[in-house]
């Protein structure tokens, strides 16, 4: 039954995309448009878990570095500081997802309209325009794919930490995290260096799209 009900939800998704789109182009919003604004929306999530993940590394550092006060408070601003970094990375995702989803309804539909020119000099003008905007969009794609995978590394690292903790909720336990820390550090810069990455890519993509 799962098996039938996978590619079922995957038809009424793109059906429920494609009437979407049908009804923003009647009121004069194009795909193009839907394009830029999701890109957008993108970067801003990536800015967003940027800050996210930037905060959870300084509570980790908090917290292994801790000396004195209340443990237990420490350990939940820790627990909170994951949570929130799988709620920024999950909508990292849902927007890259998003993007991808129009980028390929609009070269579909780019594509099609290019064969119904008459000029052929018109028709080889917008099927170049057309690659070069494939080319662009394929090389800001690929940054916000790489910024997308460095975030599992990290938030497994993350999770291993709190879970430890939850059942050896005291400071030798705590001392023992200090061992991890420099190399969640590295892979938390080393996201953080991606996602900066992928912010410029989408600020170029939607430069050359105005």
């Amino acid at each position: 039954m799962r098996k039938l009900c996978l590619p079922l939800m995957s038809l009424l998704l793109v059906a429920c995309q494609s009437a979407y789109y049908g009804a923003a182009e009647q009121m004069g919003y194009h795909k193009r448009d839907i394009l830029v604004d999701r890109v957008e929306d993108s970067r801003d999530a990536q800015q967003e878990a940027e800050e996210q993940f930037q905060s959870a590394l300084e509570q980790l550092s908090e917290l292994t570095n801790f000396d004195g006060g209340d443990l237990e408070d420490t350990y939940d601003a820790m627990a909170d500081e994951y949570d929130d970094s799988v709620e920024a990375a999950d909508l990292v995702r849902e927007r890259i997802q998003a993007v991808d989803h129009v980028a390929l309804a609009l070269f579909d539909e780019w594509q099609d309209e290019i064969e119904q020119y008459s000029s052929a000099r018109l028709k080889s003008d917008s099927q170049a325009k057309l690659r070069e905007t494939r080319r662009r969009y394929d090389g800001m794609i690929k940054a916000l794919r790489k910024s997308e995978e460095k975030m599992d590394p990290v938030l497994i690292a993350l999770n291993d930490n709190v879970m430890y903790l939850k059942h050896n909720l005291n400071a030798r336990a705590v001392a023992s995290l200090k061992v991890e820390f420099g190399a969640i550090e590295d892979d938390i810069q080393s996201l953080i260096l991606e996602m900066r990455k992928a912010i410029a890519s989408s600020d170029d993509f939607i430069q050359s799209m105005q």
